[in-house]
């Protein structure tokens, strides 16, 4: 029997801008032991970095997802998305610069996804640029970004 990959990433974009990560405050909520709702983390998110540094705000491995009234979800060392889960990231994208952009693998992001990457489509046309078997939505917070297609470019903005 075949496993499928169905997942879904939200992305909250960060695009260049006065704003960074750091910035973003996670709120998760939870029920009580007399099912009243209560705050069960509150914290500022700190990003793993690299070319797009990221954090996890939390990751779900079924469907329907399991819900735990103590769990860190964000913090659990995961592929991401898990198969059959989901995985909400907050990724900033700061400039850059075209000397160190010529110095990258061009199939850099698609070895980042590894064997999760599809066989299928054409080949990337940007270092940071991949493919994957997800459903991808991507919220931009602050700055703007150009979003490269295979065959066009897309400018988006916060909001």
């Amino acid at each position: 029997m075949t496993s499928r990959v169905i997942g879904s990433i939200v992305t909250l974009v960060l695009a260049y801008s006065a704003a960074t990560a750091a910035d973003v405050r996670r709120v998760v909520t939870a029920l009580d032991g007399n099912d009243k709702a209560i705050v069960l983390f509150d914290s500022r998110v700190t990003l793993e970095p690299g070319n797009a540094p990221s954090a996890k705000l939390w990751v779900t491995d079924t469907a329907p997802a399991g819900l735990s009234f103590t769990d860190d979800s964000g913090a659990k060392p995961t592929a991401l998305p898990p198969d059959l889960g989901t995985a909400l990231l907050v990724v900033e994208f700061p400039p850059l610069d075209p000397t160190e952009e010529a110095k990258m693998d061009p199939n850099f992001m698609m070895k980042v996804i590894g064997e999760r990457a599809p066989a299928r489509g054409l080949p990337v046309r940007h270092p940071l640029m991949h493919r994957t078997r997800t459903i991808d939505y991507a919220v931009v917070l602050s700055g703007e970004i150009d979003m490269m297609l295979d065959d066009s470019v897309t400018h988006v903005r916060a909001g």
